[in-house]
C-alpha cells in the first residue's frame, strides 16, 4: 500500500511535533502508513510521487507576502521546493491538501496575490460552503455553515485562476478551494483543536499574529470550542486517498 506524505514547515520542534500528531489523530492515520518530511530542515530533496497516495502540507510562521529581500534562506528553500512540487503535482492532478501555509503557497504558485488584506485573528471562525462546495465530493453532505479554527496574517486576495471556490468566511473570502479534481487547499486548520491552538498561541506570541498582551484573552476564547466539521474534512481526505 502506498503511503501518505506529510510535509511540514514549522521550525519549532514543539509545534511541529504537535501538528504532526494532530494530523495523525484527527485523520485517523496509522503512523506506519505515513512518511514525513520537515521541509525547513533540508536544502534539497526529491520526492517520487509514485510512492505515495496523497500529500498533506501543514502550516508555518513564514509569510509568502514578505518582501523577497527579507525572506530567509530557509523560507526561500521552502517556496522553491513547493513550486517544483506543484509543477509535477498539478500536471498529475495528484491528491493534495494544503493547510494554511499550504493554501498560500498553492495560491501564490497560481499567481494570486497573497496579502494581509484578509487576515484573521487566532480563534474560531464561521465558514460557509459555496454552491460548488456543497457539491464537492469531499464536502458533500456536510453542514453548509460550520465553525473552524484559524489564525493567519495573510491569505489569497482572489480565487486562484482555474480554481473552484469551496468555502468562505466573513473576513476571508478564499477560505477553501480546489484545483482540478484532487488538489485542495484550506485556510482554516482541520487538524487543530483547542489544545493545539493554545500551544501555538504560546509559541507564536511574538510572531505578529496578535499583540502579545492578547494571548490570555485568545486562550480564554478557545475554551470548549468544538470544530467537528473541519476534522471530518481531514478524515474524508485521508479515507478517500489512502
Amino acid at each position: 500500500m502506498k503511503k501518505i506524505l506529510i510535509l511540514q514547515m514549522r521550525p519549532e520542534n514543539e509545534t511541529c511535533e504537535s501538528e504532526f500528531e494532530s494530523i495523525l489523530k484527527v485523520g485517523k492515520i496509522n503512523r506506519d502508513s505515513v512518511d514525513r518530511i520537515r521541509v525547513e530542515q533540508l536544502d534539497k530533496f526529491q520526492i517520487d510521487l509514485n510512492n505515495y497516495s496523497a500529500i498533506i502540507a501543514g502550516g508555518s510562521p513564514f509569510d509568502v507576502s514578505c518582501p523577497e529581500e527579507k525572506k530567509t534562506a530557509t523560507q526561500r528553500n521552502i517556496e522553491s521546493f513547493f513550486n517544483s512540487l506543484f509543477d509535477k503535482l498539478i500536471t498529475m492532478d495528484f491528491p493534495f491538501l494544503g493547510i494554511c501555509s499550504g493554501n498560500g503557497l498553492l495560491g501564490n504558485y497560481y499567481g494570486t496575490t497573497i496579502s494581509t488584506k484578509y487576515s484573521e485573528p487566532i480563534g474560531s471562525i464561521n465558514v460557509t460552503l459555496s454552491e460548488e462546495g456543497v457539491k464537492d465530493p469531499l464536502l458533500i453532505g456536510l453542514p453548509k455553515k460550520f465553525l473552524a479554527l484559524a489564525g493567519h496574517k495573510e491569505a489569497c486576495d482572489e480565487v486562484p485562476s482555474n480554481a473552484v471556490l469551496l468555502a468562505s468566511s466573513p473576513a476571508c473570502h478564499v477560505q477553501m478551494f480546489r484545483i482540478k479534481k484532487n488538489i485542495y487547499a484550506a485556510q482554516f486548520h482541520p487538524e487543530a483543536d483547542e489544545d493545539e491552538f493554545i500551544l501555538r498561541i504560546k509559541i507564536y506570541k511574538n510572531h505578529g499574529y496578535f499583540h502579545p498582551e492578547q494571548a490570555d484573552e485568545l486562550i480564554s476564547n478557545l475554551k470548549n470550542v468544538q470544530t467537528p466539521v473541519p476534522k471530518e474534512i481531514l478524515r474524508r481526505f485521508v479515507s478517500r486517498y489512502q
